[in-house]
């Protein structure tokens, strides 16, 4: 036996059996399993299985195609399964507060660089120092990108700030590393969302109405699935990926054709030109528009459950990417990260106290940020699945958002980098 596999096939499985072992256990409700799980979430495991693999050397993750096919593939049709039965006018009914938490995560980012940059050179100079391309400042500001918008606000920052690609990929690992501790941080206070939300005086009245309406709703219309059911679904997902991807790919290609302001990298709405965004928009409007017709009744034949099992592939893919041995090669850039989004997550603390906003805000706001559309559905569905569309929205605003607020950052970085 040849180690490490990097057979798609064989990395696949091995996912599968992942997640194959994490339901099985978390399904045992006596004993060991059950005070385990208690504890630990069942999504943070799925999580966590895989980046053991990446770590120990089991499976080589760099060739793979899996994360691609999982994001771009699994989990528009995901969006387009758990948006199918949306309620509009519930999610209306939630309020200002997750804007408002968005925000809060937006300007914890924008403010933490250079004020992680100041701590770290007290002790540390050398750590954020660096002269012309190979300045620190500047491989940060692709972190900025990442970590309010995503892929396309990351590239944009590479282009603009120009980093030295050489050294590109410890950034990168800094990314990967610091925003899944936050995610599993986050993963882990979902398990105690009710002590959370008490802590802050929270009214949740709004979540649990929409929940409560989702789910009178699915049981109304739940029935034994067929095989037509099941091949119904299958169109919706796959073809509204298809269709996804037509337009996705169009828009972007006529915005960047037409517009000057989108193909210049330099330019704060560049993020619009990006494929992935408009991917994950078509699919959302697509599930959307069907929850206006018959098509929303399938849910009752499991249509979000289909779309959780495509989750939970993407969270064993991304949790891959993750290699737990690689986190402390770059100890000082390491540690610029996990000031930067603790001041992060601080500022959303302090702030959800004082609105009395819900626990749910604080971590869809936060990784509608950090994570994305990868990942703030994921977490968002973890609540519970008729609140993932507020995670895909507010990570569809974070793209129009992240190159202008990673760009604000980068330049705060440089000033603070020569104090």
């Amino acid at each position: 036996m040849n180690l490490p596999f990097t057979e798609d096939t064989v990395i696949f499985g091995l996912l599968a059996l992942c997640l194959g072992f994490v339901f099985y256990t978390s399904s045992i409700k006596k004993g060991f399993w059950k005070k385990f799980y208690a504890v630990i979430p069942t999504v943070l495991m799925c999580y966590l299985l895989p980046s053991i693999l990446a770590s120990t050397g089991i499976i080589d993750e760099k060739g793979s195609q899996t994360y691609y096919i999982a994001s771009r593939y699994l989990l528009p049709a995901a969006l387009i399964l758990m948006t199918l039965s949306i309620d509009l006018k519930a999610i209306a009914n939630l309020g200002s507060k997750a804007l408002i938490m968005f925000l809060t995560g937006t300007i914890g980012i924008i403010i933490g660089g250079p004020l992680a940059i100041l701590i770290v050179s007290i002790f540390s100079p050398e750590t954020v120092g660096g002269a012309g391309f190979d300045a620190v400042w500047r491989g940060l500001a692709t972190i900025a990108g990442s970590w309010i918008g995503g892929g396309a606000n990351q590239a944009a920052m590479l282009e603009v700030f120009q980093f030295n690609q050489e050294k590109y990929g410890g950034m990168v690992l800094i990314d990967i590393v610091v925003a899944n501790i936050w995610m599993a941080i986050i993963l882990l206070g979902v398990g105690k969302t009710k002590k959370i939300d008490a802590w802050f005086k929270a009214d949740t009245s709004s979540i649990e109405e929409l929940k409560a309406k989702v789910s009178e709703h699915t049981a109304k219309i739940a029935r034994v699935t067929s095989l037509h059911d099941f091949m119904m679904l299958l169109l919706f997902a796959f073809a509204g990926v298809g269709l996804a991807h037509f337009f996705g790919h169009h828009i972007a290609g006529f915005l960047e054709s037409n517009f000057e302001i989108i193909r210049n990298k330099e330019k704060a709405l560049s993020s619009l030109g990006s494929k992935f965004l408009w991917m994950v928009v078509v699919a959302t409007v697509f599930g959307i528009g069907l929850s206006f017709t018959k098509a929303k009744n399938y849910e009752g034949a499991g249509a979000s459950k289909i779309g959780g099992v495509f989750i939970y592939i993407l969270v064993a893919t991304i949790g891959m990417k993750m290699n737990l041995s690689t986190v402390f090669e770059n100890p000082g850039l390491i540690l610029i990260g996990l000031i930067w989004i603790t001041i992060h997550a601080l500022l959303l603390i302090l702030v959800a106290k004082l609105i009395k906003a819900p626990f749910f805000f604080l971590a869809v706001g936060s990784q509608a940020n950090v994570g994305g559309a990868a990942s703030a559905p994921v977490v968002a569905a973890e609540f519970h699945p008729s609140l993932t569309s507020v995670g895909i929205l507010l990570a569809v605003f974070g793209y129009v958002v992240g190159t202008g607020g990673a760009y604000l950052c980068a330049l705060l970085m440089e000033v603070a980098a020569s104090m």
